[in-house]
């Protein structure tokens, strides 16, 4: 294990650290950093499928990113990094690392087996505080999920649950529906 020292005002450069020597994905989410492994194989799976129904049904000007950072409006040391983004294609040319949660058209995030009801929560807030329009948590533990849209004082206004085998609808610029009909349930934890 590594050692790391953090001045004050410093929160970022501890979780670039942390990621460069650990390959853990760290966060910044209302001040705590959050670390999470890489994700699993059924995990990994999920961003694949939901993806690569997304890909073709985008617009041209909209591209779909994994290991893209967000923003949290002026506030650079409060990050996330979902699972999969949506962003205007302008973003393969930009330098910064961290998006603009006002351009950001869908975001993802597949729960973890580890992950906590507060953890998922937390993310939860973070997303409808920074502003962005359309979260889609997608729950391999219980084979659900939940759509949030139309953020507003730090909460979703519009939340639509469903179980797998259900399509996800999306209003535009996005496709109209999502298959989740081919998502797989994490195993039972031992």
């Amino acid at each position: 294990m590594t050692a790391i020292t953090v001045r004050p005002g410093r929160l970022r450069d501890a979780a670039e650290e942390i990621e460069r020597s650990t390959g853990l994905r760290v966060q910044i989410i209302g001040g705590t950093l959050v670390m999470s492994p890489t994700p699993r194989g059924k995990h990994a799976g999920t961003v694949r499928l939901l993806r690569d129904q997304l890909i073709p049904q985008l617009p041209r000007s909209l591209g779909a990113y994994e290991v893209s950072s967000i923003s949290m409006p002026d506030n650079d040391e409060d990050y996330v990094t979902p699972d999969l983004v949506v962003l205007p294609v302008d973003w393969d040319r930009d330098d910064d690392w961290l998006a603009d949660p006002r351009d950001v058209a869908f975001a993802m995030e597949v729960i973890s087996n580890s992950e906590g009801a507060g953890s998922v929560a937390t993310k939860t807030d973070w997303y409808a505080s920074a502003g962005v329009a359309v979260l889609l948590a997608v729950d391999p533990r219980k084979g659900v999920w939940t759509l949030y849209t139309h953020p507003r004082d730090g909460a979703y206004q519009g939340i639509l649950n469903g179980e797998f085998g259900e399509p996800v609808p999306l209003a535009a610029p996005l496709p109209g529906e999502l298959s989740t009909a081919e998502l797989p349930v994490y195993a039972p934890r031992r």
